[in-house]
């Protein structure tokens, strides 16, 4: 009886969290920095002419893909961090823990700060310089991490690894700080804070592939993650690789974390206090049905800050990093005060 109203509570709870993500993405259709009136919203959605052919081209080139890049990156964020948390065994850890993020954020930095004047501008080729810039950090720093996670088998080790590599990547980041520009400087500080408005209607695709195949692989490995959770030597008792488990799930933790922070860039706190939300929720850590509820919980805080962010209206657009700790922030202090009483990590 436990095991089927368990079983019907998580499928009540997936279904509910889908409604909501599909209320909250319509939402962000209706809700701008630009005042659109919603007859107009439908007229854009439904191919009717609208009264400003200006709001038409608001809707279907900025809002539409603004709102699939929050889904996307809500989505791999909180993935990336529940892998990680499962990993190494740490409630704390999150996609920045490795140093994945902040290679990506070196990658920027070189670009845009030793890169030349051209880089600041809103042209282009400086736009898919930065892109590439992130995505080409991002994945250097994995190689380093998974070069090491070859001969380094504790999880606690190689954590320290990437902490380490993230403090070396930061500490060349300040140094093309100091170096470059004022305008340099303003440019990186604003892709810093996070943008969901970046990715355009030609570039969805390349974004929705490459999280895609993150969440994929991450699916995936779901059986190997529960038997890690009872730890290596249960784990590999019934079979588990732990080394090629261990590998994939850097994969796909650096995958869906470069992605993301190469079109969006750095932002903060989803991967490391959406996956508490889920299993909070949930109050289990079968990753059966924890992934599919930490990858919608994700798309709807992601949703609903990005919503928040456009609150002033006229008067401009909050930066998403300054969203995100509101709801994160919260949820993290929660965890680390009744850490005694939340013992997910072992049931």
């Amino acid at each position: 009886m436990n095991k089927k109203r368990n079983i019907s509570y998580s499928t009540i709870l997936i279904l509910v969290l889908c409604i909501l993500t599909a209320i909250l993405w319509v939402c962000n259709l209706f809700v701008g920095s630009v005042d659109i009136p919603a007859e107009e919203v439908v007229n854009a959605l439904t191919g009717q002419p609208c009264a400003k052919e200006s709001w038409r081209y608001i809707i279907i080139e900025s809002r539409i893909p603004q709102a699939i890049t929050a889904l996307l990156a809500g989505c791999s964020l909180a993935v990336a961090g529940l892998l990680l948390q499962t990993t190494f065994n740490n409630p704390l850890a999150g996609p920045s823990i490795l140093g994945i993020d902040t290679g990506a954020a070196l990658g920027v930095a070189i670009v845009m700060l030793a890169g030349g004047s051209w880089v600041v501008g809103s042209g282009i080729s400086g736009f898919f310089a930065t892109i590439l810039g992130a995505f080409l950090g991002a994945i250097a720093v994995l190689a380093v991490i998974l070069f090491f996670s070859t001969f380094v088998r504790n999880n606690l080790m190689l954590l320290i690894i990437g902490m380490m590599v993230g403090y070396l990547t930061s500490s060349l980041i300040s140094l093309l700080n100091f170096f470059a520009s004022a305008n340099q400087v303003h440019a990186y500080t604003m892709w810093g804070m996070g943008n969901l408005s970046g990715v355009s209607l030609e570039q969805l695709p390349w974004y929705s592939i490459a999280s895609l195949c993150g969440l994929l692989i991450a699916f995936m490995l779901s059986k190997p993650l529960n038997a890690m959770l009872l730890g290596t030597r249960y784990a590999e008792n019934l079979g588990v690789n732990i080394s090629l488990t261990r590998n994939l799930l850097l994969l796909a933790t650096g995958l869906l974390t470069a992605t993301t922070t190469a079109f969006c860039g750095p932002i903060t706190f989803i991967g490391l206090s959406v996956p508490h939300i889920a299993r909070l929720l949930l109050r289990s850590s079968n990753h059966n049905t924890l992934l599919p509820v930490t990858m919608l919980c994700g798309a709807i805080v992601l949703l609903l800050c990005n919503m928040l962010s456009v609150i002033p209206g006229s008067n401009g657009i909050i930066p998403i990093n300054a969203v995100t700790p509101l709801i994160g922030a919260p949820v993290i202090i929660y965890v680390i005060v009744n850490q005694k009483k939340i013992n997910y990590f072992n049931g």
